[in-house]
């Protein structure tokens, strides 16, 4: 019987920790309908797609394959692995050297096309989202407002607009500790 693994990950703290449980969930229902014995589960809870160097599940996956602990490694698809085309390239290369296919519920058997291709649209992928959030964080600077983070001297304004929308990135001045800054900066 294929020994399978499962590997789920999502991107940052504003996801809900329970997207890992429903990858794994529709994983197992895919190694099920394999006829797959499930014999890990590896997950990454709030890190980037755009590294698996500092990822302790990636690593814990790499050790336990070179070990021979299982054949197959089942992810959702392979952005879930990770964004970053070498290191998909390089988790491919060390995996197939340990005899385990990459299967997906998105491209299926993962192959050096896929990941040439989706390696290359992830990283484009990755290159726009930069893109887009160094022009949000510019435009809400440019109108007076925070670009993101606590400011030591601000307190963070919460309110919502007349559309019931959670309006971002407003201050007002904390007298106490404003009064630190002044100083500082005599």
């Amino acid at each position: 019987m294929t020994r399978a693994a499962l590997y789920a990950r999502y991107s940052d703290d504003k996801q809900s920790p329970a997207s890992i449980e429903d990858q794994f969930l529709v994983c197992r229902e895919q190694a099920a309908r394999e006829g797959w014995r499930i014999v890990g589960s590896y997950k990454d809870a709030a890190i980037s797609g755009a590294s698996v160097i500092l990822r302790p599940g990636i690593q814990a996956l790499l050790q336990d394959a070179q070990m021979g602990r299982f054949d197959v490694l089942l992810a959702e698809a392979l952005d879930r692995v990770s964004r970053d085309q070498a290191d998909v390239a390089t988790l491919y290369k060390n995996l197939q050297f340990a005899g385990v296919k990459i299967v997906t519920l998105a491209e299926g058997e993962v192959s050096e096309l896929h990941v040439g291709l989706k390696g290359t649209m992830n990283a484009l992928f990755l290159k726009d989202l930069a893109k887009k959030t160094h022009r949000g964080l510019r435009g809400r600077v440019e109108k007076g407002k925070s670009g993101g983070g606590l400011c030591y001297g601000y307190d963070v304004v919460r309110r919502f607009s007349s559309e019931g929308e959670a309006v971002h990135g407003e201050r007002t001045i904390n007298d106490a500790e404003a009064e630190v800054v002044r100083q500082v900066f005599r």
